[in-house]
């Protein structure tokens, strides 16, 4: 019988986790790109911006499967790395809350 991978085998795979490095101030903003969208997570605060993080809150879960992924992909060092300038900082933010 076949093993049917799940969604986190599948986005670590895939080197959907990004870890977004601006320089030189090496600050650090995290993104998975989940089934359908991308979604800003924070791996040491345990935080994903996704609806499933949300609700899973409210019914006392710890996290989502972005979440779960992030660890999964820093775990087997199996993250896509994206270098940006610190010029770019603030657009690039803007463009994630805007997705928000």
């Amino acid at each position: 019988m076949e093993k049917t991978e799940n969604k986190t085998d599948v986005i670590v795979s895939e080197k959907r986790v990004k870890l977004h490095l601006f320089e030189p101030s090496r600050r650090q903003i995290w993104t998975v790109v989940g089934m359908g969208k991308e979604h800003w997570i924070s791996p040491e605060f345990d935080f994903c911006s996704c609806e499933g993080y949300y609700f899973g809150k409210l019914k006392g879960k710890k996290h989502c499967y972005h979440l779960d992924s992030a660890k999964l992909a820093q775990g087997e060092n199996n993250i896509e790395i994206v270098t940006f300038s610190d010029d770019e900082y603030s657009d690039f933010l803007s463009g994630l809350i805007s997705e928000l």
